[in-house]
């Protein structure tokens, strides 16, 4: 098949949508398909690490999102269109649709392509972090438009599955993420990374993931107290200095990736996760991938990948006492520690990226196949 992806955000930005769209092109070429990336391009001080790919990534005109600079929305163009009508996808898959998404759907129900899109990023609820929730209803309409204007919707969790029925977006299936369960594993634990990050022998609890408002780092304040204990914090983003300020004790890494990340990850002994919007939780998947336990909300994602008294410790969403006792009786008990770990490394281990890859071909054939039963429904474009 020959595949157009378009999506909101690519390398070199850091985060849960660009990760997969880079996995699921790799799968595609690598199961013999022909993808074509469609994204916005980075700013002009990124544009010399993006990287060479083993398909086509076409950029389009982009501006930086108003109070998340780091973050580039791009701008709908005629470049997006004839890079679609060059390409000539026999499917159009839309990673977080919104802005090029909305143009991408619109162009397909003119040409008649199939389109399947997927569901990653909760808007709305970002919109309520940044105080912008005058704009939660708007952006609902724009999100059911687009994406009832598409074949399949996927989204990447049980939450999010019944956040998009209880909003009117029809035909949606439940699709997940992979993991590299290579590059994460216990074995990349590191008695050096831990004597560098806990020079006294303290545990290390850690977070992975974007700095920003909707993370709620701010409820992990009781646990970079806790004697004997370290807290890690790794990523960067917008909300790095209000974090700083929450969290005084903590180590603060910045972004990090690849082996060094993985060594990271390994030589945690608690990971802790505060968010209670993640439509999915990659990180949460990550740490369980190295051996260690989880402490995170009972919302979201986290939902289907912790299990309670087996992998890790779900929480009241924004009870950052009930995430501190969560930690203190991990920290207390070494045992437990290991046990959850190992359920933990167990319970991922078929989530491969070439399984989940798998399933999204099947959603694609399956869109095919019954692609001329149902009128379409059309989009402004």
């Amino acid at each position: 098949m020959r595949i157009a992806l378009i999506t909101e955000s690519f390398p070199p930005d850091v985060n849960g949508v660009a990760n997969s769209v880079v996995r699921v092109a790799e799968h595609l070429v690598a199961r013999g398909h022909q993808p074509m990336v469609i994204a916005p391009a980075p700013s002009s001080s990124a544009r010399g690490v993006t990287g060479a790919r083993s398909y086509p990534v076409v950029r389009i005109p982009s501006v930086p999102l108003p109070r998340y600079r780091g973050f580039r929305f791009g701008m709908p163009s005629a470049r997006l269109t004839d890079a679609l009508i060059a390409h000539a996808p026999d499917v159009v898959h839309l990673a977080s649709p919104f802005f090029l998404g909305a143009r991408g759907v619109a162009l397909a129900n003119q040409r008649n392509l199939p389109t399947v899109a997927v569901y990653q990023t909760d808007i709305a609820a970002y919109l309520r972090n940044y105080r912008l929730a005058w704009g939660e209803d708007i952006t609902w309409h724009w999100i059911r438009t687009i994406h009832n204007g598409a074949d399949r919707t996927l989204a990447p969790s049980s939450t999010s599955v019944s956040d998009l029925a209880e909003q009117g977006i029809r035909r949606v299936h439940r699709w997940g993420r992979g993991v590299d369960t290579v590059r994460f594993h216990p074995s990349k634990r590191s008695a050096g990374v831990r004597r560098a990050l806990a020079p006294d022998g303290q545990l290390l609890i850690g977070y992975v993931g974007r700095l920003a408002a909707e993370k709620r780092l701010d409820l992990l304040a009781r646990v970079s107290r806790m004697p004997g204990v370290r807290l890690v914090v790794v990523g960067d983003g917008p909300g790095r200095k209000e974090a700083e300020k929450a969290l005084p004790h903590a180590v603060f890494l910045g972004q990090r990736g690849g082996e060094q990340l993985a060594r990271i990850y390994a030589s945690l002994d608690v990971f802790v996760h505060a968010g209670p919007h993640e439509t999915f939780c990659q990180s949460v998947q990550e740490a369980m991938a190295s051996g260690v336990p989880v402490v995170a909300p009972a919302a979201g994602g986290p939902i289907d990948l912790v299990r309670p008294n087996l992998t890790g410790t779900l929480v009241p969403p924004g009870d950052g006492g009930a995430i501190a006792d969560a930690v203190g009786a991990l920290v207390k008990d070494p045992e437990l520690r290991q046990r959850y770990g190992l359920a933990a490394r167990d319970s991922v281990a078929g989530r491969t990226w070439a399984a989940i890859g798998d399933e999204l071909i099947g959603h694609y054939a399956e869109v095919l196949q019954g692609r001329s039963v149902r009128p379409r429904l059309a989009v402004a474009a």
